[in-house]
């Protein structure tokens, strides 16, 4: 199946700008310090401050430091810039969408008008896509990615249900909140109420023959699986963002051709032009599930070596051209 190309937006007679501000002052209105804890603004997640979290900031520093040099050699490149236009939110160096715009040269545009191309970037759970101004638009269709959505859409392409009923299902289960980015994933016995704003899924075994569970989040463009990471995570730690180490793999290498070809669909039918999957393969039954779709996803994975982060960045970088070429 072919995704569809994107639509051309309608010119608009006033195009919004935006005006040059402190990229550190912005960036810190991003976070807030409650109750002793890391908030992230945008979407209310609180972080505990561990040595875990301090080292992968500590990391993230060096992969920043890794972007501005990438920046400063583009920039001193006598070669054309071409723009791309953020709305409604501008992302950070540290969510992958820019991190590969960066990467692949493309610069930021102030208004719509000056841009090659224009991506929906909005880190909700729900959200309505800006309206239409001016160039060629991608993820303006993604506009829910609440777990329950991601399961509907998934059991329509794949043939098979991830999502189940927590009322009538015997065994343990999975319950994790519907919103975006909480993972306060947990296993629990059913039946069971329901709780509100959660979503309840089957348990998929990930276990590989090290003991750990294996998590396959899988960045796409125009549908198609550019690169696969590889998290590797203790069973008890399943549904953290903590691995205890990352591997870079070939798409090809983990999925089947129908599976990929499945995966493609799949982007196209939930709207994603650009994004992660998180994906898992089930141990039991070679199945593979896709449990959650991220259109302003964090990344590269920090648990990556630097050789495979600069492997990523580069096939990302290539793959983020061509789909803004092709359309």
């Amino acid at each position: 199946m072919r995704m569809s190309k994107p639509a051309a937006l309608t010119l608009s007679p006033v195009a919004p700008t935006r005006r040059a501000r402190n990229p550190l002052t912005d960036w810190l209105r991003d976070f807030e310090w409650r109750e002793g804890r890391l908030g992230i603004r945008k979407t209310g997640i609180r972080l505990e401050i561990t040595l875990a979290l301090i080292n992968e900031i500590i990391l993230w520093a060096g992969y920043l430091a890794l972007l501005a040099v990438a920046s400063l050699r583009t920039r001193l490149s006598s070669r054309p810039r071409p723009k791309l236009w953020f709305a409604p939110d501008v992302p950070r160096p540290w969510y992958l969408l820019r991190g590969t715009a960066i990467w692949a040269g493309f610069d930021t545009a102030s208004s719509p008008m000056d841009a090659v191309a224009a991506f929906y970037f909005d880190d909700a759970t729900h959200g309505d896509a800006p309206p239409a101004v001016g160039t060629m638009r991608f993820n303006h269709g993604c506009t829910d990615i609440s777990k329950s959505h991601v399961a509907r859409v998934f059991e329509e392409v794949f043939g098979y249900p991830l999502i189940v009923d927590p009322t009538t299902t015997h065994g343990e289960i999975v319950e994790k909140s519907e919103k975006n980015g909480v993972h306060d994933g947990r296993i629990v016995m059913a039946p069971l109420a329901p709780t509100p704003g959660c979503a309840y899924q089957r348990v998929v075994d990930t276990r590989g023959d090290d003991g750990c569970c294996h998590d396959l989040r899988t960045p796409c463009a125009g549908g198609d699986a550019v690169v696969v990471w590889i998290k590797i995570k203790t069973p008890e730690g399943r549904f953290s963002i903590n691995n205890r180490r990352a591997i870079l793999a070939d798409p090809a290498d983990i999925y089947s051709a129908e599976e990929r070809r499945l995966i493609r669909a799949f982007s196209l039918r939930i709207g994603l032009d650009w994004g992660g999957l998180d994906i898992l393969r089930d141990r039991n039954s070679g199945r593979i599930y896709i449990v959650d779709v991220n259109k302003t996803d964090l990344g590269p994975v920090i648990a990556l070596s630097w050789r495979d982060k600069i492997r990523s960045m580069n096939r990302l970088s290539r793959a983020l051209k061509r789909l803004v070429e092709a359309a």
